[in-house]
C-alpha cells in the first residue's frame, strides 16, 4: 500500500491543482498520471449549476461516443415475436422475455445494459427493485425503451454512454481508455460536452458548467478549461 501511495504522490506532482488546463493537455496529463498496471478508464466529471430537487433540472440521457469506450457491452433485450429475431440479428447477447425476468429475480446479472420494447415494460417494471439500484432499468430518455431494437443494440455496441446528474449535480462518464490516442479521447469528451450543454434546463440560473475534470482509474483529477472544449 505504501508503494501505491508514493506512486499517487508522484503522479499528483505532475498536476497544478490551481490551474485550468487546455483539454488536450489535461488528457495528456491524466494519462501520464495513471499509476495502475492495466488499461485504465479515462473519465470526465461535470459539476453543474442545477438543482436536482426540481423535476425539470434532473439531467439524464445518452450519447454515442465517436471512438467508443474501449469496452464492448453485453446487451440483454426484452422483446416479443419478430422483435426477438431483430434483436438477435442486431447483435444482442441475450434475447427473451419471461425466462430472463425469472433469471434476474434469481440473481442473474451477466449483462451490462437492458433494452426493452414498450410492450414489455409492464413485465420488466416488476424488476424495478433489483434493476433500479444498479442503474439497469431501461428508460426512454436513454433510448433503451424502444421498438427500434436494431438501432438501440447497435448504438450500445458502438460505444453508447449513459449519463445522469447525481444529487450533487455531478455527471460522471467514461470517455475511453488510457490506450486511446489523445485525439480520440478529446473527440469523445467533446461529444459528451456537447450533449450536456444542450441538456441545460431553461430554469437553471447562473453558471451551468461550474467545473470539468478529467481523471483515470485511481488517478488524480485534472481541471479542464471549458473554453478549450470545442462547441
Amino acid at each position: 500500500m505504501a508503494k501505491t501511495g508514493k506512486k499517487l504522490q508522484e503522479a499528483a506532482k505532475l498536476i497544478d491543482r490551481s490551474k485550468l488546463y487546455d483539454v488536450k493537455e489535461a488528457i495528456e496529463l491524466a494519462k501520464k498520471a495513471s499509476t495502475v498496471n492495466f488499461d485504465a478508464t479515462v473519465e470526465v466529471a461535470f459539476r453543474l449549476g442545477i438543482d436536482t430537487r426540481k423535476n425539470d433540472q434532473q439531467i439524464r440521457g445518452a450519447v454515442v461516443l465517436p471512438n467508443g469506450t474501449g469496452k464492448t457491452q453485453s446487451v440483454l433485450v426484452f422483446a416479443k415475436g419478430e422483435k426477438l429475431k431483430e434483436a438477435e440479428a442486431a447483435g444482442a447477447d441475450f434475447v427473451g422475455d419471461a425466462e430472463y425476468i425469472q433469471k434476474i429475480q434469481q440473481g442473474w446479472f451477466d449483462f451490462d445494459v437492458i433494452v426493452a420494447t414498450p410492450d414489455m415494460m409492464g413485465e420488466v417494471g416488476k424488476l424495478g427493485r433489483v434493476l433500479g439500484p444498479k442503474g439497469l432499468m431501461p428508460n426512454p430518455k436513454t433510448g433503451t425503451v424502444t421498438f427500434d431494437v436494431t438501432k438501440a443494440v447497435q448504438e450500445i455496441k458502438a460505444g453508447k454512454v449513459e449519463y445522469r446528474a447525481d444529487k450533487s449535480g455531478i455527471i460522471h462518464a467514461p470517455i475511453g481508455k488510457v490506450s486511446f490516442d489523445d485525439s480520440q479521447l478529446a473527440e469523445n469528451l467533446e461529444a459528451i460536452h456537447e450533449v450536456v450543454l444542450k441538456a441545460k434546463p431553461s430554469s437553471a440560473k447562473g453558471t451551468y458548467i461550474k467545473s470539468l475534470n478529467v481523471t483515470t482509474t485511481m488517478g488524480p483529477a485534472v481541471k479542464v478549461d471549458t473554453n478549450s472544449v470545442a462547441k
